[in-house]
């Protein structure tokens, strides 16, 4: 019987998770959520139903895993919570300073409802946790340095998106380069958040917008902007979609450490991403943990889980047994 996954929020996001389904023959996209009109919705799969998001209780019994797909500034604080009422959820919020908060909304709801919701899942947070916490584990004598991009940072062109004024808006999250060779170098240099990134934006102001207010507040946005140098170009949206249409990303997770009586010997562990898609790479693994709650939920287990709590094995449509005779 296939996972029955529902999507809720058709952007860049959800389409992602639709391409991700098909590369997953244990799965099955049942049914699309969406604040817009579902008439102006086009799938790219065929026959699947999409609905307004006020209708979703209606569906609460077809779907085994609900994937959602809203931005971390507004919608997850408030969507997880509630859907963890309703159904195994999985979300990708990616505000890392307020993981913690967010966990515990989300742990309340899913506990007393008896579901499974996984948070923050994707690649940072995600991918990049685990290669920090395992880093970490096996060089205990050591520091952890975590670079992004350069690439677009979907969670902070939506924050932009909802500065008042904003139209639309793209930004580039850029490694320094001088801080990252420092680290490879395995000096273990003592690096602050503003000597490690920078941040561009490209942002299309609405017409008669207050220029200077908007990139005021962009450049003042705590936890996304406001401890980085933040660079503001407004353009034109055909500018926007001419030159800022795609969607790479990548990064590296570096640990630097030290082994021996006298911690004589130097390691480096690098882990790193290079994607031409941020939304779908993300997705297909927001996917692969929603196989990982649908199993544990009929494990019986529940509550707020992180990529900490779940086992590789969650993960893999193999068995145990292929996956220890082909990969371990």
């Amino acid at each position: 019987m296939s996972i029955r996954i529902g999507i809720f929020g058709y952007g860049n996001l959800g389409r992602g998770v639709e391409s991700a389904i098909r590369q997953n023959s244990d799965m099955e996209l049942t049914a699309v959520f969406t604040r817009r009109d579902p008439e102006t919705v086009k799938l790219c799969t065929e026959n699947i139903p999409v609905y307004h998001t006020d209708s979703v209780l209606e569906h609460k019994d077809e779907i085994d895993v609900m994937i959602l797909c809203g931005g971390s500034a507004t919608d997850l604080p408030v969507q997880t919570p509630y859907l963890a009422k309703y159904f195994n959820v999985v979300d990708s919020f990616d505000t890392h300073a307020r993981i913690p908060e967010h966990f515990a909304n989300v742990d309340k709801s899913a506990s007393e409802s008896g579901k499974v919701a996984l948070i923050s899942v994707g690649w940072d947070p995600g991918m990049f946790s685990l290669n920090r916490m395992y880093a970490s584990a096996i060089l205990p004598d050591g520091k952890d340095y975590t670079f992004w991009g350069k690439g677009v940072s979907q969670g902070h062109s939506d924050a932009i998106r909802r500065v008042d004024g904003v139209l639309d808006a793209k930004q580039y999250t850029i490694p320094v380069e001088e801080a990252l060779e420092a680290v490879r170098s395995g000096s273990a240099p003592e690096l602050t958040t503003r000597q490690k990134h920078t941040r561009e934006c490209f942002v299309v102001a609405k017409e008669g917008a207050d220029l200077q207010k908007i990139e005021s507040e962009i450049k003042n946005m705590p936890n996304y902007f406001a401890d980085y140098d933040t660079t503001v170009h407004f353009i034109t949206m055909d500018e926007l979609k001419r030159d800022h249409s795609g969607i790479p990303h990548g990064g590296f997770v570096i640990r630097s450490g030290k082994t021996g009586f006298n911690g004589e010997n130097n390691h480096i562990i690098e882990y790193s991403l290079k994607l031409d898609s941020n939304p779908e790479f993300t997705s297909s693994v927001i996917v692969a943990y929603a196989r990982a709650a649908y199993r544990l939920n009929n494990e019986g287990q529940n509550g707020c889980k992180t990529v900490f709590d779940i086992a590789p094995k969650y993960l893999s449509i193999k068995s145990n047994e292929e996956l220890r005779k082909t990969m371990l």
